[in-house]
């Protein structure tokens, strides 16, 4: 009985057969958190509502989206339901980011939720597996995020979302 289910043990942990597969899910995996890290930074560094940690998440989660299905045998073709999930509950997620202060006339909150939004593209693109591509979307991000305020009418609030 004791080998029964050793073998079932091992059969269910067998999603990752070699070493060559652990080396590649921990790459994209750590890549998703450490650039959504990054991302999260600056948005706890201007002090906004999704900051590291947050970021880390959906880009990971994300991540896990593709990273999933694709080890349990779907073809790339199939993925892009997947994906339409994963965009749909990530504005779920940032619509929670946003708020309406309809005294004041304003919106806030637009910025942290379309950077939410990014940062699972960023994840999704790890996760397939094109981290030069999710290091380079990284860096615009940031640009964006850097830039942009600078050239802005200064009547603008600091996350870039004007009255």
């Amino acid at each position: 009985m004791g080998e029964e289910i050793w073998a079932a043990l091992i059969k269910e942990f067998s999603d990752v057969p070699d070493a060559s597969t652990i080396t590649l899910v921990t790459v994209r995996l750590v890549v998703a958190a450490v650039l959504g890290g990054i991302l999260g930074y600056e948005r706890e560094r201007k002090g906004r509502s999704a900051g590291v940690r947050t970021h880390m998440l959906v880009a990971v989660g994300a991540a896990l989206f593709v990273i999933g299905p694709l080890q349990g045998g779907m073809q790339i073709g199939d993925l892009s339901r997947v994906l339409q999930g994963v965009v749909q509950g990530i504005g779920f997620l940032g619509a929670g980011a946003i708020m309406v202060r309809v005294a004041k006339r304003q919106v806030e909150g637009l910025t942290t939720a379309a950077n939410i939004w990014a940062t699972a593209a960023i994840g999704v693109i790890a996760g397939l597996g094109l981290e030069a591509t999710a290091v380079l979307s990284t860096a615009i991000v940031l640009v964006i995020l850097a830039a942009v305020p600078l050239v802005l009418p200064k009547d603008d609030n600091e996350d870039g979302e004007g009255k």
